[in-house]
């Protein structure tokens, strides 16, 4: 189970949080996947006072500073190597440059994974456009992107109608030719929406946690 730093297993990830929420449990749910995937010790934190997550880019501007600070106290605390849970790769480049251990964006994680899956990569996040850091990578293998009708922020994906206006937009992106979805929005994991699309969907479908996962595994020593 995902623990505050002072609780942490030795030598473990550190997953940022880009949701404020006083539920342990829920900050705890992306590492809780980590852990349960790739049997990785996680210690999960999330930043304060941004209750709508990361959702424009003055919400982006807003919590960089927060998770460089976190960053720093996940990593003085002993983690080995840290996530930072939002497709967006916010501040990624500065926190690399405050701390001493290796740090992952989801969203670069997710389009790594993707580009060794498919050739035509569909993007479905809250956003109008794909995040920056994901469509530089994908290069000439993005397809086009898509945002759930209604969905504006990730709290907007708990919403009762929320898993069926991401099914429609991600069979949009398949109809429009994509053979591979890529998940730009952390919240997507929240919701557990991955093995719905593939089965409806028939594509794979890269979840941002979990290719953060695989890259921190590989960043864990023995």
């Amino acid at each position: 189970m995902s623990a505050p730093p002072s609780e942490a297993p030795a030598r473990s990830i550190g997953v940022i949080r880009v949701l404020t929420s006083e539920d342990p449990a829920a900050v705890a749910t992306h590492g809780t996947a980590i852990e349960e995937r790739y049997g990785l010790p996680t210690v999960s934190r999330c930043i304060p006072d941004q209750p709508y997550g990361i959702h424009d880019d003055e919400s982006e501007t807003r919590a960089e500073p927060k998770i460089v600070a976190l960053a720093r106290e996940l990593a003085e605390a002993g983690a080995q190597a840290l996530i930072i849970s939002c497709a967006a790769d916010p501040a990624l480049q500065e926190t690399r440059r405050a701390v001493g251990v290796p740090v992952i964006g989801a969203g670069s994680a997710a389009a790594a994974v993707a580009l060794g899956l498919g050739r035509r990569v569909g993007v479905l996040g809250i956003r109008d456009e794909a995040p920056p850091a994901v469509r530089a990578l994908l290069g000439d293998r993005f397809t086009a992107s898509a945002r759930p009708h209604g969905v504006h922020r990730t709290t907007d994906l708990l919403a009762p109608e929320g898993p069926e206006a991401v099914l429609e937009a991600a069979a949009g992106l398949v109809a429009s030719g994509a053979d591979t979805l890529l998940l730009a929005c952390t919240g997507l994991n929240t919701i557990g929406i991955r093995p719905l699309l593939e089965r409806r969907l028939g594509v794979p479908v890269v979840d941002p946690v979990l290719a953060a996962g695989l890259l921190a595994s590989y960043a864990y020593g023995d």
